[in-house]
């Protein structure tokens, strides 16, 4: 059965009641669509799944529409295991009194389907006894899924995308369009604006400016850093000015050095002795027994 013959299989079965088919979505996911009178809601689901033709005995999902001062749309969707068919029915119901009868005698399924549909949207199911909270705990005020809820995690933190409806790329402009259920800052608690957040006709901005930030300081140009002196090869370490001198100094002038094995000659030329501390910190004392100068040599003022 195609998606026209089943809609119009199902308005035969409703007749006198004036009923609508339709076909909506195309190729594998089309769907037949029969609109249908509020007051015959419970009617057109147990006709839909008694039939021998529609067979729809298996119960889908079951949720709402939104459509503003038009009301809204509640919509079942059913399928048939038997000759794999689907079926959408719509019915709609006004705003002021949203009520329709509750079809859990004809589908037990539908019972959570009905109380969430409940719940988000504030739609009544005449019949169902347990349309408690589903989702939401019981403290929660009003319906999340009708369009004029107020979305406060739009309020508290500004909206997370990159540009908002009708903001350029450039900046500049347009200015930027609050979204859908956002009221202007002041009309709903104070709330913090950051600098170009704020919407479209809202009058004076208000809420707390964003703190500017903090000027960093501007890195030198790679040319322009003070190039680091490499070491001077066989140039003595520095030692720090509180470190303590080591065992067995001798002055500068070449007096003996203190210590097992220091040897007591003087250098070439008169200089200091092969002992001092500038050799010491080097190596062992000269004139010890593994005295050496660089390139592994006896000194030759040493003792052998």
């Amino acid at each position: 059965m195609t998606p026209e013959e089943a809609g119009q299989r199902l308005v035969a079965l409703l007749a006198p009641v004036e009923a609508t088919a339709t076909v909506s979505g195309g190729q594998a996911h089309a769907r037949a669509t029969v609109d249908v009178p509020a007051s015959k809601w419970r009617a057109a689901l147990l006709a839909a799944r008694d039939d021998a033709e529609l067979a729809c005995d298996f119960f889908d999902w079951l949720s709402a529409v939104d459509e503003l001062a038009e009301g809204f749309d509640v919509v079942v969707h059913l399928w048939s295991t038997t000759h794999r068919h689907g079926l959408l029915l719509r019915a709609r119901v006004p705003r002021a009194t949203p009520t329709i009868d509750s079809v859990v005698s004809v589908y037990p399924g539908a019972a959570w389907h009905e109380r969430e549909t409940h719940e988000m949207f504030g739609i009544d199911f005449a019949g169902h006894d347990d349309l408690r909270p589903l989702l939401l705990p019981p403290e929660f005020e009003g319906h999340p899924l009708r369009k004029e809820f107020v979305l406060a995690s739009r309020v508290a933190k500004p909206w997370p995308g990159a540009k908002e409806p009708g903001e350029s790329e450039a900046g500049g402009g347009r200015r930027p369009i609050r979204p859908p259920g956002v009221p202007a800052p002041g009309e709903w608690g104070t709330t913090s604006t950051p600098a170009g957040a704020g919407g479209a006709g809202e009058g004076p901005r208000g809420g707390t400016p964003a703190r500017p930030a903090r000027e960093r300081p501007a890195r030198p140009a790679p040319g322009a850093r003070t190039p680091r002196t490499p070491p001077t090869p066989g140039a003595p370490a520095l030692t720090p000015p509180d470190a303590p001198a080591p065992a067995g100094d001798s002055p500068a002038s070449g007096g003996p050095a203190s210590g097992p094995g220091a040897g007591t000659a003087s250098g070439p030329g008169g200089g200091p002795a092969s002992g001092s501390a500038v050799d010491r910190e080097a190596g062992p004392v000269a004139g010890g027994p593994e005295s050496h100068v660089e390139g592994g040599q006896p000194d030759e003022g040493g003792t052998p």
